[in-house]
Formats: structure tokens, C-alpha cells, sequence
């Protein structure tokens, strides 16, 4: 199999490049950033620099691929409140890929949307496939272009490609060079017991088993089907305590009740507006009474069945971030380790 992967340099990406190359396939990896590209180490892969932007250099990308993996996103959206470029690779950015797929004859693409474009059901009850995006767009704008990404995605769908979606929850796992949901460990790390916490919960998987999903969807998946990757619901005194386990600290000790959410989120919205970067933007703080659970049985009994663990994967998280300098051990960490 000869196949094209966008975003492969990121977090999802690399991983998958990776698993494609050790099971014999051919790997084409799209980039942006030649530094970027060490993180794929000493794979042996075709590599194309260009952006979302330029069908004809996607269609030229695309030519003699047997699929396309649609990785690329901008997914470190707390980071800056920068709308356009959510729309502009997130929604546009599928738009040409998948015209430039089309116009290539790609047999089938696997797209790597997100579980939050899946609505959230009210208390602890996991969603799935079939419940539709339900928070407030102006909000979450990062799901929301996951959305539209989906309907334009339905669209090639009912015009004849062969288009499997899969929909993973929050992603942990080694290799997280952006920190997106690693955030969490080195937080932790740093501040220990002191970490608040939340009533509600969230839904995990290990970025590895999420690229074994991308493979498995290529043999298995079924056209405009969408597949909810999830390995574990947890609530968050669940979720830190693990955390806190592989970090080897104190797990957090103090609760933020509902009702304080709102007010603290307000408050990392004044800090932003001055200028501060905050680990979580206001809307994820909204949500911290929430237990944003999914149902990942479809996914599961169709595709494959995640073989690793959270523990094993949050321990693996920390290791990783330990060896590469992200794990700060100073006077504030050493103090509060003491105390």
C-alpha cells in the first residue's frame, strides 16, 4: 500500500507514518517545516513540503496513492484565538485535500476528525456516533470546524469517495510535542497535589492505538461511517490520580465546586486578554463539570479494540516528556513536593 499522510509531523501523524512504515507500506508525508521532520527520526518515507492550501501540489501529493490519511489539523487551539486558521486548515484545508483526492483517483481516505464533534449527553451517560454537536459554536470554535470539516466531508461521501471518519477522544501518549492533552502531565508534575480539579470527566486513548484505528479503518471501515475512538471514560479524581501515579506526586487535593467554574473561567479570560498564557482556555474550563464521555463499542467491534492502558500510557507519557526536558524540577516543584 502506497500511501499519503498529512500532517505527519504532528502528534497523530507520526505515529501513524511510523506504524505504516514498520509494517512494510510506503509512506508520502506531507509537511510544512523541514525542522519538523525529525521527529519522524530515520524512517525511510517520501517527503513533499507544501501546505493545505495549493490543490494542484495536493493533487500532485495524492498522484499513485492508494489512500490518503487526512491527519493535518490545527489542534492547539487554546493556544491563541486564532479563527481563521481553524477555518483556513480545518474546514478549507479538507475542502482541497479531498478535491485533490478526487481529482488523483484515491481509492479511499481515512479523515481524523475529533469525538467533539460529537454531542455530550447529559450526565454520565457516553454518546456516540449518532448524537450531534450540541455546545454553542461561538464557543468552541476548534469542534465546530470539525464539524463543517465532517460536512464537507459527507458531501464528497454522497458523490461517490470512499471516506471513513474516525472521531478519537483525548489523546495521551509519547510523542506529544505540542503538549496538547500532555498539558495534563506536565502540570500535574509541576504543581502536584495542588492541581484542581473538577466534578466532571473525561474520554482517553493512547495516540498509538489511534494509529492502529487509521489502519485497521483501511481494511475495515465502512464508507460515511464515522468510529469513536475511546479506550476509557474517567472522572477526574480517576484521571489525576493515574496521572499523579505516573508522575510518581501527591494526587491533587482540592475539588472546584460547579459552581465556581464560570467565575474562574471569566478570570482566564482577563489573564488572556493581558497577555498570559493559561494551560486551558475559558470554554475548557466551562466545561470542567461536565463528564464528556463516549461509547467507543462501534469502533471496537469494527475496527480493533485499543490494546494499551491508560496507566501504561500516561506512564509512557511522563518518561517521554522526563527524557525531553518538558518536566521542570525547580525550587516552586521541589517546595511543593515538601509541603
Amino acid at each position: 500500500m502506497k500511501a499519503l499522510v498529512t500532517g505527519a509531523t504532528g502528534f497523530v501523524g507520526s505515529h501513524l507514518t511510523r506504524q505504516l512504515i514498520e509494517q512494510g507500506h510506503c509512506a508520502r508525508v506531507l509537511y510544512r517545516s523541514k525542522k519538523k521532520l525529525s521527529v519522524l527520526g530515520d524512517l525511510k518515507y517520501e517527503a513533499v513540503a507544501g501546505d493545505l492550501d495549493d490543490i494542484a501540489l495536493l493533487e500532485a501529493a495524492c498522484a499513485d496513492c492508494d489512500v490518503v490519511f487526512h491527519v493535518a489539523a490545527k489542534a492547539d487551539y487554546w493556544k491563541d484565538d486564532d479563527r481563521d486558521a481553524l477555518w483556513r486548515i480545518n474546514v478549507e484545508g479538507t475542502r482541497n485535500l479531498l478535491t485533490a483526492a478526487r481529482s488523483a483517483s484515491v481509492d479511499r481516505v481515512i479523515f481524523t476528525s475529533s469525538a467533539s464533534t460529537i454531542g455530550i449527553r447529559p450526565g454520565a451517560e457516553p454518546a456516540n456516533e449518532s448524537d450531534t454537536f450540541n455546545l454553542p459554536p461561538e464557543r468552541f470554535w476548534y469542534a465546530f470546524s470539525k464539524v463543517k470539516a465532517e460536512e464537507i466531508v459527507a458531501g464528497f461521501v454522497t458523490d461517490g469517495m470512499d471516506i471513513v471518519t474516525l472521531n478519537p477522544t483525548v489523546i495521551i501518549g509519547p510523542g506529544d510535542l505540542n503538549a496538547i492533552s500532555g498539558s495534563f502531565v506536565i502540570e500535574t508534575a509541576r504543581w502536584q497535589w495542588l492541581a484542581p480539579m473538577s466534578s466532571g470527566g473525561l474520554a482517553v486513548i493512547d495516540v498509538r492505538d489511534v494509529a492502529r484505528a487509521h489502519l485497521k479503518a483501511v481494511e475495515r471501515g465502512r464508507s460515511g461511517e464515522r468510529y469513536i475512538l475511546n479506550t476509557a471514560n474517567l472522572s477526574y479524581r480517576q484521571w489525576f490520580g493515574l496521572i499523579a501515579f505516573a508522575c510518581g506526586v501527591r494526587p491533587p487535593a482540592f475539588f472546584m465546586p460547579d459552581w465556581l467554574l464560570e467565575p474562574t473561567a471569566r478570570f482566564v479570560e482577563l489573564l488572556r486578554a493581558l497577555g498570559f498564557q493559561t494551560p486551558m482556555d475559558a470554554n475548557q474550563t466551562r466545561l470542567g463539570g461536565a463528564h464528556v464521555y463516549f461509547d467507543g463499542s462501534k469502533a471496537q467491534r469494527e475496527l480493533f479494540k485499543p490494546s494499551i492502558d491508560i496507566e501504561t500510557s500516561l506512564k509512557d507519557t511522563f518518561d517521554w516528556y522526563e527524557r525531553n526536558g518538558y518536566i521542570k524540577r525547580d525550587l516552586l516543584t521541589r517546595l511543593i513536593g515538601l509541603l
